[in-house]
């Protein structure tokens, strides 16, 4: 089964930010940093620092399919910086 690219994991995210998806978050912000969300079967790993949503380390699609954050990705590889500010600013009033 091929891996998730960050494009196919950043639709969701968008459609959250939109209102289209359901956004639940899972559980709470740990130590780590990290939070997990589910995006209408979705399942994703979102790290947030001091409110600010800084990466997607991992998600899973529906179907099974999954995407791990690589650190030393090239830009463009985390969903997350596919984001367009305003599409980020309604992730991160989601996670407040």
């Amino acid at each position: 089964m091929p891996a998730l690219t960050a494009r196919e994991v950043y639709q969701p995210l968008r459609d959250a930010a939109q209102g289209i998806c359901t956004f639940q978050r899972i559980d709470d912000v740990c130590e780590s940093g990290h939070v997990r969300v589910d995006i209408d079967g979705w399942q994703l790993t979102l790290e947030v620092d001091a409110g600010h949503l800084r990466h997607c380390l991992h998600g899973q699609s529906p179907d099974g399919r999954e995407y791990v954050f690589d650190n030393g990705q090239r830009f463009g590889t985390d969903p997350v910086s596919l984001l367009s500010t305003w599409e980020l600013a309604q992730i991160e009033r989601l996670l407040a």
